[in-house]
């Protein structure tokens, strides 16, 4: 049965780079990796069409799968806004 450890590791990918990482290592770690992965997503939304908040929360709390996600995505369109009538 996969321990909190394993899934947080799994979850932020740092398993995938180093397998034997402490909790202590790991939690602070995935969260300075995951605020840049953020960061990452919030620039990938905003220049691809993408709600930015939604990203960024979803960059925050899935990291790097996030940021894949929003790599494979396609790119939007953007709405343009409609001017007030004079």
């Amino acid at each position: 049965m996969p321990d909190l450890k394993s899934f947080l590791g799994a979850l932020s990918g740092l398993a995938l780079l180093q397998s034997d990482l402490t909790l202590a290592t790991l939690v602070p770690t995935m969260i300075t990796v995951n605020l840049c992965d953020a960061i990452m997503c919030r620039l990938f939304a905003h220049n691809n069409g993408y709600p930015k908040n939604l990203w960024t929360a979803i960059g925050f709390v899935f990291g790097i799968w996030g940021v894949a996600a929003l790599i494979v995505m396609p790119k939007r369109e953007r709405r343009e806004r409609a001017e007030p009538a004079p």
